[in-house]
């Protein structure tokens, strides 16, 4: 008999979140996704300390005067690095998030993705295969809005509810990632007494309600579940667009024996879709929803934590070589 993850493979599109390369040519994922936190680990791993040395000394030689600019310099030229590594031990797409310390600027935003891209063109990299990860703030949707028109493909990241979804594909967003695990959290420490299966866990409703509405309304935005604490979560939307799943659950679906059925298709049901949110409707949904107002809000500070830390190890690094 198959095992869980191969028959997955059947309904969805797998993703590995990570960027433990040993893992991801383990598992042979189609994509793979990376963000601040997942940066920070792989870099603490000791896997890119050849890479981490190489950003750095180039940094350090196009801004000598300048630590704070050489810093972004080597951090922008590390994560480059680290995603054509990626690219190399997978056929499909690959995920590099924008800063979080931008996600309510919009200049800023499409400025450092117009960066990011142009390091990795000059690096070589397939950059078509290469999607913008941003977070899914009303700044974020427009700065994708932006970037989709020039031909960035994005990924709209940290998606609790569906005001986040549709503004995402109401701007051409190619991707989004609405999370699941995190969701979870939230209603756990809400209501402590309370036991979901994994079917009915309210994060695992959300990804099905953005999918069937984006389906409903003619939406081609790529629906990607993400931020999972279990397979019983994972073998509940199968049938999704995509899953991006830890290594540690790609491995429990490895070794895990059963029939699995996709639990999520198209319906077929069809209708106009509705005018898109104005800026003053999306923030009142959002002032509406405290789960999703504070996992937003906690996911960003998280990710900028990690940059941070991420950016001390190459002040670190920076000031060694002095």
């Amino acid at each position: 008999m198959k095992s869980l993850l191969n028959q997955l493979r059947d309904y969805t599109k797998v993703v590995a979140d990570t960027g433990d390369l040993e893992a991801i040519r383990r598992f042979a994922p189609e994509d793979a996704t990376t963000n601040p936190s997942l940066v920070l680990k792989a870099a603490q791993s000791g896997d890119y300390d050849a890479l981490l040395r190489r950003s750095v000394a180039l940094a350090r030689r196009l801004n000598p005067q300048d630590e704070e600019r050489a810093i972004e310099t080597a951090q922008d030229n590390l994560v480059v690095a680290m995603a054509q590594r990626i690219l190399d031990a997978t056929p499909g797409k690959v995920s590099i998030e924008v800063s979080a310390r931008y996600s309510y600027d919009v200049d800023a935003t499409v400025t450092k993705a117009r960066e990011l891209r142009r390091l990795l063109s000059q690096a070589g990299a397939p950059v078509e295969r290469v999607l913008i990860k941003i977070a899914a703030t009303w700044e974020g949707a427009q700065a994708a809005r932006i970037l989709e028109r020039e031909g960035v493909n994005c990924n709209l990241t940290l998606i609790f509810n569906l005001a986040q979804a549709r503004a995402c594909a109401e701007a051409g967003a190619f991707l989004v990632s609405p999370f699941v695990g995190r969701i979870l959290d939230w209603y756990k420490r809400a209501q402590p007494d309370m036991d979901y299966a994994p079917e009915q866990e309210p994060g695992v409703l959300s990804v099905k309600d953005i999918y069937r509405y984006y389906r409903r309304y003619g939406y081609t935005t790529v629906v990607m579940g993400a931020s999972f604490r279990n397979i019983g979560e994972i073998k509940a939307l199968a049938g999704c667009d995509r899953l991006t799943i830890s290594p540690a659950l790609l491995e429990e679906l490895a070794a895990t024996q059963g029939t699995l059925l996709p639990s999520l298709c198209d319906d077929g049901v069809r209708a106009a879709p509705p005018e898109p949110l104005t800026e003053k409707e999306f923030r009142w949904l959002m002032n509406e929803d405290a789960m999703a107002t504070e996992k937003l809000a906690e996911g960003i500070r998280g990710f900028y934590q990690d940059q941070l830390k991420l950016e001390a190890m190459i002040r670190d690094c920076l000031r060694a070589g002095d």
